[in-house]
């Protein structure tokens, strides 16, 4: 093994010591008993950590081009997190998708749970709970004595979901259900059943104290103002594709984008209902009985089932997959979260199986036509075939590179890229279900456009029929995603909570979109007749993931 690869799996396994949540979910062993400290200094040493290997990493020599890739993806990716390290963005971690606050509950989503020990895991961590939510409680205080904090938006809408996650709201708490799992598993052992009871009160505790701090205390100190303006959103857009973007050029490609797939869903909308128009379209696909799934267990069945069937004939045929990568879970996420769903990796050992979670908002009905292309999103061949593959090459590619590696923009822009992939090989020749895949182009258009737009106050184009020449609020945001997305009311406003909070990974879906076809169309080109779909997707993610800059160099090679 190289010396690079060697200070790849020596940071792995000292992060994982620092940071036992992100541990847990990476699949790396050893830490599920113990907690992260998300205080200043416990963020400090994961920030020693880095400088640390940065600089081993400097002095490395460069053993051949897996060597070579897998440091300057290395490199790139820990210079990042200390650019935001130094502008203090990890003393104010916190929006309602992707913050220590919700890290610290799911975790206990991936924790396996087979076992005595497995149980003893999970009651040693509840116990713990107190103790994490106390140091993120430090990291944030002191954001507030340097004036780093959040927009008061993102203080309530996360002492809402910490409030739920506690059952303080008269519903029981998350954490009631480790204790009726631990129950129906039939193990028995009263003193870890108690040991667990206790932990599932404190945790519960520790979560209403952090509300109330979020709410009482937090609240006071928060940012009036949701923008972040131009220097944090630049700083947070390269960190999310890799990649330094011409803000202004982006925004109005993704006016552009918004253009095309609008006058795509026309077209569509008349297959369905001719002469209907969108509207009314959906309308039909939302209301007729026959396009719609009843019951939540049913409705789990039906995308299980769709993963699988996609699996079986996509293998050999588009891709290559070695067989664990071929097992995927599809399951209904917890309540309390944001109402979009997501991925959860499988563990180092593929003992925990890759996973797809689905936030039912309450809902026991489910209409189909939007839920194929987000399926394929999220599961197969989306997420679950870019991170599964990677993790599964130990041999090609670095620890790092398999279990840390990447950024939103290459990620999500694979997924999205893989959702309009099933399109062209004819998945989707259903206008019902093309309709859907169009819907959420439309809504990641939407993204780009109001992501940029709000944070960075711009102007709408005059030209726009939208409040044409105004400049972009969060009020107007939320008008435009619930006028052009034609996504649900309830989802929509989860989701200008989520882009405010997060700038600048909302666009990197389209971005990264963009740079996968790019770097397909100009594969085509460089190889014309002999162009072998197949062997180009199964080099792309053998590559490892990486950044959009650096995936387009590293493409053009091939």
């Amino acid at each position: 093994m190289s010396r690079v690869y060697d200070i790849s799996g020596e940071y792995v396994e000292r992060m994982a010591a620092l940071h036992p949540v992100l541990a847990t979910a990476m699949g790396v062993p050893g830490h599920d008993a113990e907690m992260s400290d998300y205080s200043p200094e416990g963020l400090r040493a994961i920030n020693t950590l880095e400088r640390e290997t940065l600089a081993k990493l400097a002095g490395a020599p460069v053993e051949g081009e897996r060597d070579r890739v897998a440091k300057e993806a290395m490199e790139e990716q820990l210079n990042q997190g200390l650019e935001q390290y130094d502008a203090g963005e990890h003393l104010r971690a916190l929006n309602i998708i992707a913050s220590p606050l919700q890290a610290m509950r799911m975790c206990f989503d991936l924790m396996p749970r087979a076992t005595e020990e497995d149980w003893k895991n999970v009651a040693a961590r509840l116990n713990l709970m107190p103790r994490g939510l106390a140091s993120y409680r430090a990291g944030l205080d002191e954001g507030v004595r340097r004036n780093l904090t959040v927009a008061k938006r993102q203080a309530r809408e996360c002492a809402k979901q910490a409030e739920a996650w506690s059952g303080t709201k008269g519903e029981p708490s998350y954490f009631d259900g480790l204790v009726k799992a631990y129950d129906a598993s039939g193990a028995g052992n009263k003193t870890l059943w108690a040991e667990l009871t206790r932990g599932v009160s404190k945790a519960a505790a520790a979560y209403a104290d952090t509300a109330r701090y979020l709410r009482d205390t937090y609240l006071n100190a928060a940012l009036d103002q949701d923008a972040v303006g131009r220097e944090r959103y630049s700083l947070a857009a390269r960190a999310f594709t890799g990649e330094v973007l011409d803000l202004e050029e982006t925004y109005r490609w993704g006016w552009e984008q918004l253009r095309w797939v609008e006058s795509e869903m026309e077209k569509t909308a008349e297959k369905i209902l001719p002469g209907g128009g969108v509207e009314k379209a959906k309308k039909l696909l939302e209301t007729d009985p026959a396009r719609a799934i009843k019951g939540v267990d049913a409705f789990q069945k039906w995308m299980q089932d769709l993963q699988e069937r996609t699996i079986a004939e996509l293998d050999g045929v588009h891709f290559d997959l070695p067989g664990p990568v071929k097992r995927i879970e599809a399951l209904i996420a917890p309540p309390g979260g944001a109402l979009a769903m997501y991925y959860t990796g499988p563990a180092e050992d593929f003992s925990r199986p890759g996973r797809t979670w689905y936030p039912t908002g309450g809902k026991t009905r489910f209409p189909l036509w939007g839920e194929v292309s987000i399926a394929y999103h999220e599961g197969v061949p989306g997420h679950h075939f870019q991170i599964a593959t990677a993790l599964h090459l130990k041999e090609a590619l670095s620890r790092f590179q398999r279990l840390m590696g990447g950024t939103s923009g290459y990620v999500e822009g694979w997924a999205l890229y893989a959702e309009r992939l099933m399109g062209e090989l004819g998945y989707l020749d259903n206008p019902d279900y093309y309709l859907g895949m169009l819907r959420a182009q439309a809504l990641r258009s939407v993204r780009v456009v109001i992501d940029l737009g709000m944070h960075l106050k711009l102007a709408i184009p005059k030209d726009q029929r939208f409040h044409p020449g105004e400049v972009w609020t969060p009020e107007l945001g939320l008008e435009f995603i619930r006028e052009r997305s034609h996504f649900p009311p309830d989802f929509v406003a989860s989701e200008i909570n989520r882009y405010l909070g997060w700038p600048g990974q909302a666009i990197s879906y389209k971005v990264g979109e963009r740079a996968w076809l790019e770097a397909r169309e100009r594969a085509k080109r460089k190889a014309g007749g002999a162009f072998d779909l197949k062997a180009w997707h199964n080099r792309a993610l053998n590559l490892g993931p990486m950044g959009l800059t650096q995936m387009k160099r590293e493409m053009v090679r091939g």
